[in-house]
């Protein structure tokens, strides 16, 4: 979903917070953190799985959203967030008009000395672009090189420690999602697929797969608005006419229309494969959430070509 949050934040929330999107400090002293280790918080339990297993015994790290019922566009956060957001030396936001009660934190009152990491900068998409960056495999391994310098930088007595965590984190923890990755791009290039929403687009060019769905159909459901009768009809054909091999559907944003399409798909016993905006089951590794979604995907793929 690309929906942008507004959130109307208190007087008194607003007076909490402490962080700015500008005007970061490197080569600063880990100051929050328990026992003087790095205090890092993102908003997203998507990106913080990440950092916390680059930032290891050396840094407390806590994500705000961590519940996949909790839809990340409308969250409303609290002055406990508030006070984490405030007493952070580093910060990881999606950006992309994804997270904007972060923002809202973030620049209720600048603070020097943070380091504000937002992910839609560092890969280069802006407000208007696909914020589900964490679906992009080019975005995900730029993110973890660019925390590792970060925290690195911050706590430079450190740096050594997580530029190795980086190295088990990207060629141990991390292969078997590339590896499927790669499976996938091997077996079902060009393959068509259908979606509910926009949440697949940035892991198709990696897949190989072709995403047949209309993508203003992909963009009004993401977006929170009404598809066109024209592309409502193209998505029913599609599946009707059995033009996809998979669905793929993101049970946070379902709509009529969507659960319509995941019924039809069903019928046509066209596998329906679940793909979610946040770390699901809660507490799994970024890791293992990615690759279990991918191997359904993998071995939905098989069953609908080899049928």
């Amino acid at each position: 979903m690309v929906r942008t949050s507004l959130i109307p934040l208190g007087t008194a929330l607003l007076a909490t917070c402490a962080v700015a999107l500008g005007g970061c400090r490197v080569g600063g002293s880990p100051s929050a953190g328990a026992g003087g280790r790095l205090a890092v918080v993102a908003a997203e339990n998507t990106w913080g799985s990440l950092v916390a297993q680059i930032a290891g015994t050396k840094a407390d790290v806590a994500s705000i959203i961590t519940n996949p019922a909790v839809d990340p566009h409308d969250y409303e956060p609290t002055p406990a967030d508030a006070r984490r957001f405030a007493t952070a030396d580093y910060v990881v936001v999606n950006g992309i008009g994804y997270d904007a009660w972060a923002r809202k934190l973030l620049a209720a009152n600048p603070e020097r000395g943070r380091v504000v990491l937002d992910v839609g900068d560092l890969v280069g998409v802006h407000a208007g672009g696909n914020p589900h960056q964490w679906y992009s495999p080019a975005s995900v391994h730029a993110f973890v090189a660019r925390v590792a310098r970060d925290l690195g930088r911050l706590d430079p007595a450190h740096a050594a420690y997580y530029e190795q965590q980086r190295d088990t984190l990207e060629h141990t923890r991390l292969r078997a999602y590339d590896d499927t990755i790669a499976s996938i791009r091997d077996r079902f290039r060009g393959v068509a697929i259908g979606a509910s929403e926009s949440i697949v687009v940035p892991i198709v060019p990696a897949l190989g797969v072709r995403l047949a769905t209309p993508v203003p159909f992909l963009d009004a459901i993401s977006e929170g608005n009404d598809p066109s009768a024209s592309d409502k009809r193209t998505a029913d054909r599609q599946i009707t006419g059995r033009q996809i091999a998979v669905f793929v559907f993101n049970p946070q944003n379902s709509t009529p229309d969507v659960q319509r399409l995941v019924d039809a798909a069903r019928t046509e016993r066209i596998p329906v494969v679940r793909m979610t905006e946040t770390l699901t089951p809660r507490g799994a590794t970024f890791e293992a959430w990615q690759t279990r979604q991918l191997v359904a995907l993998r071995d939905a793929l098989a069953t609908a070509v080899h049928r």
